[in-house]
């Protein structure tokens, strides 16, 4: 295996390399002075099974631009297969056309990575699982309920637990969570009655008593979160927590998270922590680079990558 990490996530791309215990692949990833992408890869890579880390977060084009610009270096130094390690893929809530002239960007990025060269594509927890049909090359969608429920088992058991999804959409995700920790659902369905006016966020499910857990895939205004967390204590919730796996958290989203009623806001390191993340009191970061990792190690050994989630 050779491992070559982008600049989007170097922690998660050591922490990935550590697991696998496979040094990561000398290589310069740097700018010019016009900020043109300039990728050298400084080891053999000829015959090689490479994959390519990088999420494409925040900035997100400069940093899609990186991992095609690394798959092409990677073809023309002829490795065998190369697999794009996409911890968090950018653009995926362009999935649609939500109205008359708008884009579907994810099938835009999807056709940029396949045509770039990449083999097979290997993410996390997708905005909308459809997208891996945007592919057509092999594409894994892990999920990260394994780690975002051992942390709820570790920090939340004992206490009568409720798991809320914080829209419709969410159910499904929210159930896969609830199932795993033999938990009750809820959701919160919020509505806008007119343009200007305030959301009216409605409980469907009975939350009064019970310690609730938020789930989501991203957190990004952070404003339902935090809208919801105060609807469920309004209807006699105890303490409010939220697990969502990718942690975007643009704008004043850590001051908002900061200042509301959450107790426990926890992330995963698809993408990587800024700073205001690392410091704020309720924000936590766990690690997903050992499901990334076996992931990995299961696609070089040509061995089942589903079963890791039986």
């Amino acid at each position: 295996m050779k491992l070559l990490a982008g600049n989007s996530n170097r922690a998660l791309s050591e922490a990935i390399a550590a697991y696998l215990n496979v040094p990561l692949t000398k290589a310069v990833v740097r700018r010019f002075a016009d900020m043109e992408v300039f990728v050298e890869i400084q080891e053999n890579v000829r015959g090689e099974d490479a994959f390519v880390i990088q999420s494409t977060s925040y900035p997100a084009n400069d940093h899609l631009m990186e991992l095609l610009i690394c798959i092409d270096a990677l073809k023309r130094a002829s490795a065998r297969r190369i697999t794009a390690v996409i911890p968090y893929f950018g653009y995926a809530r362009q999935d649609r056309k939500p109205g008359p002239r708008t884009p579907i960007s994810a099938k835009l990025v999807a056709n940029l990575v396949t045509h770039a060269g990449a083999d097979r594509v290997l993410t996390v927890d997708l905005h909308a699982g459809q997208i891996q049909g945007f592919f057509d090359i092999p594409t894994d969608n892990l999920f990260a309920a394994p780690v975002l429920t051992k942390d709820i088992q570790d920090n939340l058991n004992g206490k009568p637990l409720m798991v809320v999804s914080p829209d419709v959409g969410g159910v499904v995700r929210a159930r896969a969570i609830a199932k795993r920790i033999d938990a009750d659902l809820a959701i919160v369905d919020k509505r806008r009655e007119r343009a200007g006016e305030s959301e009216v966020m409605n409980i469907i499910g009975d939350v009064d008593g019970r310690s609730c857990i938020l789930v989501d895939d991203i957190v990004d205004s952070a404003g339902t979160l935090c809208n919801a967390a105060q609807a469920l204590l309004d209807k006699g919730a105890t303490e409010v927590s939220a697990y969502v796996t990718h942690g975007v958290l643009s704008g004043g989203a850590v001051a908002r998270v900061s200042s509301s009623k959450l107790k426990n806001l926890v992330i995963t390191d698809t993408i990587q922590a800024t700073e205001a993340v690392r410091v704020a009191h309720n924000i936590r970061v766990v690690s997903i680079a050992p499901l990334i990792g076996e992931a990995m190690h299961r696609i070089a050994e040509e061995r089942s990558v589903s079963s890791l989630f039986d």
